[in-house]
């Protein structure tokens, strides 16, 4: 199948949880989309390696995601109603622009200026 992108405001970046005895790992980012009268939110799956690539992520930066769609069959048994789960696996993203918080972070960075390694602590 082939990888799509979505781009959005980020309103939430979920901490990293950890699943099982071997640590399957997948982090959340819910994705912030205004069109028109309706507010999307669409939450989107980091798994494994790749949660560790969202954590300079920040509430408000504008991102380009690129994701996969994959799904699954789940029946607790023979007589259960059958369920079917959607997920959308995020695979990369692009920051295309920091969020106010992202920039007044980065603006008091430069602000401090190089470090002056030769004084005394």
């Amino acid at each position: 199948m082939s990888a799509a992108t979505v781009t959005g405001q980020v309103h939430l970046v979920e901490p990293t949880k950890s699943f099982g005895q071997k640590g399957f790992r997948k982090r959340t980012v819910v994705l912030e989309q205004v069109t028109g009268r309706f507010t999307n939110y669409l939450p989107l799956e980091f798994m494994a390696e790749s949660c560790d690539m969202v954590d300079n992520l920040s509430v408000g930066d504008t991102i380009k995601v690129t994701y996969r769609l994959t799904g699954r069959k789940w029946q607790r048994d023979a007589q259960s109603e059958v369920k079917y789960f959607l997920t959308a696996e995020a695979t990369d993203y692009e920051l295309l622009k920091a969020g106010e918080a992202s920039a007044a972070a980065q603006d008091d960075e430069a602000d401090l200026g190089p470090a002056d390694e030769s004084a005394p602590f």
